[in-house]
């Protein structure tokens, strides 16, 4: 929820009370903005192109394993160079760690609006496929080569962001799991999914850093001057448990290799166990 929306929240709220404030808070962000979305993203030229790109990578890696690169700072415990022959997914400035792996991520997904903003260059010179959130196409320069995705209705997972979208979780590490999903990975393995932050707050909360950054793998993730949101790891949570659920349907799994991750939804592996398999063993 953007500063505008919050305000515009709590005008609503002194108007007509905080229980139906909520619920037509609730209504906006099911309907009206998925809608929104939905006509702008189908409209525009870069809207269509990138539906078109995710239309061609669906299942093109059905039947692999994939790693989902958090960016807690237990991956500091971890030797990450094996990555460098795995597909992965870094999330937002994962591109960081591309020294750390050999190599950029496969893929880089970004949603978050205040990330897009403020690190668009770093975002669109990483050497990833890049996926981007589509209300946060007024950051990136026109024709910009990263492929859209726009918002879907809430607490819904989708198969298929091509043609649904994918709803946010309250977490790029779940549009992540979508997009794994639709490229046909059976196997996801998160690492650095830590689940857990030394700053506290409210959730969604705009804060400016002013220190190093503690809740990250580098102190300068979000180091001074940065502004950044306060997780909601509730709604990450139930949205974890619905991936969970999704590729289980579909007798795929979700698997949790991270360094003594605070996450209990997911199957628990060790990441060095994993790496005795090559990829092709994966299936």
């Amino acid at each position: 929820m953007t500063q505008v929306e919050r305000a515009g929240l709590e005008a609503l709220k002194r108007a007509v009370g905080r229980r139906h404030a909520d619920r037509i808070s609730y209504l906006y962000r099911d309907r009206v903005q998925p809608t929104i979305e939905a006509i702008t993203y189908n409209a525009s030229t870069a809207g269509r192109r990138s539906r078109r790109r995710l239309q061609r990578l669906r299942d093109q890696y059905r039947g692999q394993r994939c790693f989902i690169i958090g960016n807690g700072p237990s991956l500091n415990d971890m030797d990450l160079s094996p990555l460098r022959n795995e597909v992965t997914f870094g999330l937002n400035r994962g591109y960081l760690l591309a020294d750390r792996i050999g190599a950029p991520t496969t893929f880089l997904v970004a949603v978050n609006r205040y990330v897009v903003e403020q690190f668009s260059s770093d975002l669109l010179g990483s050497g990833s496929t890049t996926f981007v959130s589509w209300r946060s196409r007024r950051y990136l320069p026109s024709g910009s080569d990263v492929i859209f995705v726009r918002r879907s209705r809430l607490f819904t997972f989708s198969p298929n962001p091509a043609t649904h979208g994918a709803w946010e979780g309250a977490t790029v590490t779940y549009v992540a799991m979508q997009l794994a999903f639709h490229l046909g990975f059976s196997i996801v393995v998160l690492i650095g999914v830590d689940h857990s932050f030394a700053s506290k707050g409210p959730a969604n909360k705009l804060v400016t850093a002013t220190t190093e950054d503690l809740n990250h793998f580098d102190p300068g993730y979000f180091g001074p001057g940065v502004e950044w949101q306060l997780p909601d790891l509730e709604v990450s949570e139930a949205a974890y448990r619905i991936a969970r659920q999704q590729f289980a349907s579909a007798g795929r799994t979700i698997l949790d290799a991270t360094v003594r991750g605070q996450l209990a939804v997911f199957p628990k592996v060790e990441f060095e166990d994993l790496m005795r398999f090559p990829t092709h063993q994966a299936r």
